[in-house]
């Protein structure tokens, strides 16, 4: 072999090794929880759990783009027992109950005696990630170490605040409102309005009837003074949908009533909207048009009055499903308003269609021309323009 070919094989095999390595990444290892507990004993390191879903892109980008990375791969590989899981098939399910996975993809941390040691579940980016592992591995910034110090100590808000942000990493917000409560039960009412107390309860508190949430919406400017107004309303939106949308979610109108009716009582601005919102979905997803109507006769000029999408939207389901004439007229006028917030040829396809449904052709082909003409402007497809024009014979 003559030295330009030996030094051309030899940097091949340097890529082709190169390469091999950088594929290699974390070492995930397909194996039973039995088994990887049996490995954390025997080689003394924690596992690290990956639970993820085939449908997650989140999943498939950390697998491809992250746990890729030589250096976390190198780091993961050297400290933990890696593992993954499939969180819907096999033993997923079983795991994701035990250590309350909430979202994909879960990522567990866990010594061999199965306690939780560190918990986080969605996308990380490389050096957040690696940082995170670093984390799971210091004992002062483990779960049971942050929980310990805060049960010793319960009226330390310092404390609870630590061991919240760190559980919040890896659970829902229901997970947190124990520890959370526990805190603020040593807390007087005059006490709660401070910075501190505040990230507590925002971060924490889930229970719209409890105490510190009634005492917030009765002393919101107390609140706004040391948050602010706006993370104050966002906290009651959040408490609220957290409420009702998990009904809306299952189609349950039984439950979701009893509940939008606590959530009326609250005669909160911000609250109000949200049921409206809810109202409709859940109205359109039962296909309950009585209800859909109700909702949007009460509270489209209310509460979206500038949302020309969500407006053009509940007409279009007025022009599908609502054929009667109060109702057509009722969409005819919110449209109309819409396209006085921005012009568009949705809308306009809409109103045109709304006319014909009452009979007025004129106005029906005022709206086709006023489509079109913003087709032929913005070169877009015309199809429901064309359409229209066929049927009213528009030349």
């Amino acid at each position: 072999m003559s030295n330009f070919l030996r030094f051309g094989f030899i940097l091949y095999l340097c890529f082709s090794m190169g390469k091999g390595v950088a594929q290699v990444g974390t070492q995930f290892r397909e194996i039973s929880y039995k088994d990887a507990l049996k490995q954390s004993k025997e080689l003394h390191k924690p596992i690290f759990y990956m639970i993820f879903a085939t449908w997650c892109p989140h999943c498939h980008k950390m697998r491809e783009e992250v746990f890729t990375d030589t250096a976390l791969a190198n780091y993961l590989n050297a400290n933990f027992i890696c593992v993954i899981q499939d969180g819907e098939i096999g033993e997923g399910p079983t795991l994701r109950k035990k250590f309350n996975v909430s979202a994909f993809p879960g990522l567990l941390f866990i010594d061999e005696n199965e306690t939780l040691l560190y918990t986080l579940n969605g996308e990380f980016k490389t050096d957040d990630m690696l940082n995170e592992a670093k984390n799971a591995l210091t004992p002062e910034k483990q779960l049971p170490f942050l929980k310990a110090a805060f049960e010793a100590d319960p009226s330390n808000a310092d404390k609870c605040l630590a061991y919240l942000i760190t559980l919040r990493k890896g659970s829902d917000r229901k997970t947190l409102s124990p520890a959370a409560h526990a805190y603020l039960a040593t807390q007087t009412e005059a006490q709660l309005p401070s910075a501190i107390n505040w990230r507590i309860i925002a971060n924490a508190v889930t229970d719209i009837k409890s105490r510190e949430f009634q005492y917030v919406l009765a002393h919101q400017d107390q609140f706004a003074a040391v948050a602010s107004k706006v993370r104050v309303q966002r906290k009651i939106g959040n408490i609220v949908s957290e409420l009702l949308e998990p009904y809306v979610g299952k189609n349950d109108s039984v439950g979701y009533k009893t509940q939008r009716e606590m959530v009326k009582s609250m005669q909160v601005q911000k609250a109000d909207s949200l049921v409206f919102s809810y109202d409709i979905m859940l109205a359109e997803r039962t296909g309950n048009w009585q209800a859909y109507r109700k909702a949007a006769r009460d509270g489209v000029e209310k509460y979206i009055w500038t949302d020309q999408k969500t407006i053009k939207e509940i007409a279009q389901n007025y022009l599908l499903h609502c054929p009667d004439p109060e109702s057509l007229k009722s969409a005819i006028k919110w449209t109309k308003h819409a396209l006085e917030v921005m012009d568009s040829y949705d809308g306009n396809i809409i109103l045109a269609k709304l006319y014909i449904k009452t009979n007025d052709r004129k106005q029906a082909v005022v709206h086709a021309r006023a489509a079109m003409e913003l087709t032929k402007s913005l070169g877009w497809n015309s199809k429901d323009a064309d359409a229209l024009f066929k049927e009213l014979n528009i030349n």
